[in-house]
């Protein structure tokens, strides 16, 4: 039996403030696995920890406890400079965030992939007035029809935001600060929860919601 495309394993990460008494300033926990290609929409408030998310399964931010595993094998044991051939984390500009290496990688193992798995979009910058939506969309599909795991994270401030999400995502995941993820199978699972309209408030079109699939 095939590994799953991602397994995201009782992640947990903690920031903590002060020299002596450490206080916990940020924590993010995550537990869920995707067993196939899909297009998976990210979506939280300002520091809940989105971005944190794709640090740690892109393994360029060390977790605190748990473990990221692409198609079974531990992002986080793999050689720095080979992770982005499991998973690769764009961020805004498409550039790769990259972090300090704890651990020489003369101690990792080399990457059994060649080309990334799992695809991590960290707020594309989508502009209605130059076309580039449509291209983006259409590269979005391209990679899942190559059996991989795309996750577009956005900020909605347009209602053409969700408009794009509820067009092309599978999956939804909703990123609150220092509490559990929230999981919706649909669009319209999504927004019927109350942290999630409370966050995009008049952002969200109920007609829509019901044409949703």
């Amino acid at each position: 039996m095939n590994a799953p495309l991602l397994e995201v394993d009782n992640l947990v990460k903690i920031y903590r403030q002060g020299r002596l008494a450490r206080r916990e300033t940020f924590r993010l926990q995550a537990h869920f696995t995707i067993d196939e290609p899909r297009i998976v929409c990210i979506m939280g408030p300002n520091g809940s920890g989105k971005t944190t998310l794709f640090e740690l399964i892109a393994g360029s931010n060390r977790p605190t406890a748990g473990s990221v595993r692409c198609a079974g094998t531990d992002i986080h044991r793999i050689r720095y400079r080979e992770r982005d051939r499991l998973a690769i984390h764009y961020h805004q500009s498409y550039q790769v965030r990259r972090f300090e290496r704890t651990v020489p990688s003369l101690f990792l193992s080399p990457s059994p992939c060649d080309y990334p798995l799992v695809h991590l979009f960290d707020e594309p910058q989508f502009n209605p007035q130059d076309g580039y939506i449509g291209f983006m969309l259409e590269f979005f599909r391209k990679l899942r029809r190559e059996d991989r795991l795309v996750f577009v994270c956005l900020h909605p401030n347009e209602p053409f935001h969700l408009e794009i999400l509820r067009e092309i995502c599978e999956q939804f995941i909703f990123v609150q600060r220092n509490q559990p993820l929230l999981h919706a199978a649909s669009y319209a699972e999504l927004v019927a929860e109350t942290p999630v309209r409370q966050y995009l408030g008049d952002l969200i079109d109920d007609r829509a919601v019901a044409d949703a699939p």
